[in-house]
C-alpha cells in the first residue's frame, strides 16, 4: 500500500469542494485559527488528484484569515471516488463546531451505492431526526418491517422539512384555509432595498421588500431559517409578494398567499419588525388574500405594472377599496409610484421602483 506524503504548496493552488455539505464559517473557523496559530500547522489538508479538498476546508479558510502562504497537504492514495466522498463526510461528521448544509449533504447522500453511511449517524440525521451516534444503539432496525417503518419515517419527516411544517402553528391561524396571522406593527423604513441585494450589496438601513420575480426570492421558502437569519440585520421586512396571477388557479393563489404569511410568521418569531404586504387578484381572492393580515397597523402595497393597464388598474382599486374596509391599515408604504386614488385619513409613503428608476437613469445606479 502506497504511502502518504506531505508537502506545502502554495495556498491558491488547493481548491474547494463545490458541493462541501459543511458550513466552516464563523466560530468554526475562529477556533481552527486559533489552534493553528498556537500549535502550528500540525495536521495536513487531505486532496484528491485534482488539489481539490477531501477533508480541510475549515482549515484552509482559517489559514487564508491568517495570511498564511504556504500549506502542507496530503494526497489520498488508494481510494475509489465513491470512498473519497463517503470519507469526506465521516471526516467532518465528528467535528464539533460545524454545521450541515442539508440540501447539499441531501445530494451527497444520494449518490452512494455500495457503502452504508447510517455507520457514520448521517441516515438519521438527514431525515431531521436529530439523533447522535450515541443515541442510537440496539433500536436501529433489524428486520425488514422495522427498516420499511425506518423508510417511512425518513420520507415523512423530508417532507414536513419540505413543507415547513414544524414552523406551522394550527394556534396562530385564521379564516378557511388557515392562514398564518401575523402582529401589527408601526414602522416608516427609511427607504426600501430589494432582497436580491442582501448578501452582495446590503444596505443595513433599509427595510426588505419582495416586489421581485419569484424567482428571485423563491429560495427564502426553500431554507428560510438561513435567509431569515440574514435578514435580522435590517430594521424592517415586508413579507415575500409570491405572485397571485389573474391566470393562475385559484388553489396556487391560496397556496402563495400562505407561503407569505407562513414566512412573515417566521419572521416575527425571530424578531424581526414584519411588514405585511397585501396582494389579490380577482374578487374570488378576496375570500382568503386578506386573512390573517392585521388591522390598524403599517401595510404595504404594489402600484407596478397597474398604470398602464385598465383592467389591472379596475382590480387594484377594488382590491384597495377591500383592504381598506377590512383591515382599516394606519399606514400604506406604496412601492412603485403614485396611483390616483383616495386613501382617507391613512398615512401613505411612496417608494420608487428602484429597476425603473435606474432605466430612467441608463441604468447609472
Amino acid at each position: 500500500m502506497d504511502n502518504l506524503s506531505i508537502k506545502y504548496v502554495d495556498i491558491r493552488s488547493i481548491k474547494p469542494y463545490h458541493r462541501n455539505a459543511r458550513h466552516n464559517d464563523g466560530e468554526a473557523t475562529e477556533k481552527v485559527a486559533a489552534s493553528i496559530k498556537a500549535f502550528g500547522f500540525q495536521q495536513p489538508i487531505l486532496v484528491d488528484d485534482n488539489n481539490i479538498i477531501i477533508t480541510g476546508h475549515t482549515r484552509l479558510k482559517a489559514a487564508l484569515s491568517l495570511g498564511i502562504d504556504k500549506i502542507p497537504v496530503a494526497h489520498a492514495v488508494n481510494l475509489t471516488e465513491e470512498q473519497i466522498k463517503a470519507y469526506r463526510l465521516a471526516d467532518n461528521r465528528v467535528a464539533e463546531y460545524s454545521t450541515w448544509d442539508k440540501e447539499l449533504l441531501t445530494i451527497e447522500m444520494g449518490e452512494f451505492e455500495t457503502i452504508d453511511m447510517s455507520q457514520f449517524g448521517f441516515e438519521l440525521e438527514i431525515a431531521g431526526l436529530d439523533f447522535g451516534t450515541d443515541a442510537v444503539d440496539e433500536e436501529l432496525p433489524n428486520d425488514d418491517e422495522d427498516v420499511e417503518d425506518s423508510n417511512k419515517e425518513f420520507h415523512r419527516q423530508t417532507t414536513i422539512n419540505q413543507y415547513n411544517l414544524y414552523d406551522y402553528d394550527e394556534t396562530r391561524t385564521s379564516g378557511q384555509y388557515n392562514m398564518p396571522t401575523l402582529e401589527p406593527v408601526d414602522h416608516i423604513p427609511r427607504t426600501l432595498q430589494g432582497f436580491n441585494y442582501i448578501l452582495n450589496k446590503p444596505d443595513y438601513t433599509a427595510g426588505v421588500h419582495f416586489f421581485l420575480d419569484d424567482y428571485q426570492f423563491e429560495r427564502v421558502w426553500q431554507r428560510p431559517d438561513f435567509y431569515i437569519e440574514k435578514l435580522t440585520s435590517f430594521p424592517c421586512v415586508l413579507t415575500p409578494d409570491f405572485s397571485l396571477y389573474l391566470d393562475m388557479p385559484v388553489a396556487m393563489q391560496v397556496w402563495n398567499i400562505y407561503r407569505s404569511r407562513l414566512i412573515g410568521q417566521i419572521m416575527q418569531d425571530w424578531g424581526i419588525t414584519v411588514i405585511p404586504t397585501v396582494s389579490w387578484a380577482y374578487e374570488n381572492s378576496f375570500d382568503f388574500c386578506f386573512d390573517g393580515l392585521p388591522s390598524n397597523g403599517t401595510l404595504a402595497i404594489s402600484t407596478i405594472g397597474v398604470k398602464q393597464n385598465k383592467e389591472q388598474l379596475d382590480i387594484w382599486r377594488k382590491g384597495v377599496d377591500e383592504m381598506m374596509k377590512r383591515l382599516s391599515p394606519k399606514r400604506l408604504l406604496v412601492y412603485g409610484g403614485k396611483v390616483d386614488y383616495d386613501y382617507q385619513d391613512v398615512e401613505v409613503l411612496y417608494f420608487d421602483n428602484a429597476t425603473t428608476e435606474r432605466m430612467k437613469q441608463g441604468g447609472k445606479k
